[in-house]
């Protein structure tokens, strides 16, 4: 396990600098610049202004620095928020999405897992008709109209949660926001768990299990649910990473000050060293993701060996 780690922990490293070089130069040869303002600067004034950030170099150089500075923790300047760094931006907003995310990921397994469970013990029934009739609801209803509804209904009318807005510490800002984001993710962790224990309760390991005359709880808990779990596992690692940096359409609804709205507003400023920050952030967070889900594949399932 160890070795195996250490592999993809170093394969880590490549794909990332793949990541960062395509992003770099795709960015670099679209149209317009930071500087493109509706009324056109002077070009004496342009001509300046791109010196001062190294932009009138050529694009190899303009990466060779840029890594550079990377390599030092350094993001660079903003060229439209200019009394902030990459870095400072980046920290302001990032918290607020991992925690939005994480939460969400965290009700959608301790929902989902269980909802799944009782389905596949269940097949067939009103119960699992009904389980997955709602998560084929909660897949198909996008999070910028449930996340209306819930705010017209919990926020305006009944008055139990906030609809917008933050406030450090303030945990029931999140409530609604977190349930939105993570609709989803319980629908779909609901339908792989069913799928998966249904083909492990066929197995012979547990027809063993049952037949020395264990417990049906014990079966399922300890013998059946944790191979059934790894489809789970699988689609976790890409799914949390999707939920933390995907969260842009709630953060919008509900005026969260996350991070997506800066990879948005980059992207229309042509703010290259900003787009550049977040893409390195989700990038370096979606690949840690997957490798964690990786090596839960070893504990969840003894079988599987890394050799």
């Amino acid at each position: 396990m160890l070795r195996y780690a250490l592999r993809r922990i170093f394969g880590v490293i490549p794909t990332l600098l793949i990541i960062i070089a395509l992003s770099f130069f795709v960015i670099r040869l679209a149209p317009g610049g930071p500087f493109d303002e509706e009324q056109t600067l002077p070009p004496e004034v342009k001509a300046n202004l791109e010196a001062a950030y190294g932009l009138d170099k050529p694009l190899p150089e303009q990466f060779a620095r840029y890594l550079g500075g990377l390599a030092q923790g350094d993001f660079g300047p903003s060229y439209k928020f200019k009394d902030f760094t990459v870095t400072e931006l980046i920290a302001q907003g990032l918290p607020v999405s991992l925690m939005l995310g994480l939460s969400a990921v965290l009700l959608a397994l301790l929902v989902g897992i269980p909802l799944g469970t009782v389905a596949a013990l269940r097949q067939n029934s009103p119960t699992d008709y009904g389980i997955m009739a709602v998560a084929v609801l909660g897949i198909a209803l996008p999070s910028f109209v449930t996340g209306p509804l819930f705010a017209l209904i919990f926020g305006l009318q009944l008055r139990w949660f906030p609809v917008a807005g933050w406030e450090a510490g303030e945990y029931r800002y999140l409530v609604l926001p977190v349930i939105t984001l993570a609709l989803p993710v319980i629908a779909y962790i609901a339908r792989l768990t069913r799928g998966s224990l249904l083909e492990v309760l066929r197995t012979n390991f547990v027809r063993t299990a049952r037949a020395k005359g264990l417990p049906e709880r014990q079966v399922i808990l300890r013998h059946a649910l944790r191979p059934a779990l790894l489809p789970v596992v699988s689609y976790l690692g890409p799914a949390t990473a999707f939920v933390i940096t995907g969260s842009l359409v709630v953060e919008t609804v509900f005026g969260l000050p996350g991070s997506g709205r800066y990879l948005v507003q980059g992207a229309i400023n042509r703010d290259y060293t900003l787009v550049m920050g977040m893409i390195v952030v989700y990038g370096g967070l979606t690949l840690t993701l997957n490798l964690l889900a990786d090596l839960l594949y070893g504990w969840l399932d003894p079988r599987v060996r890394y050799d």
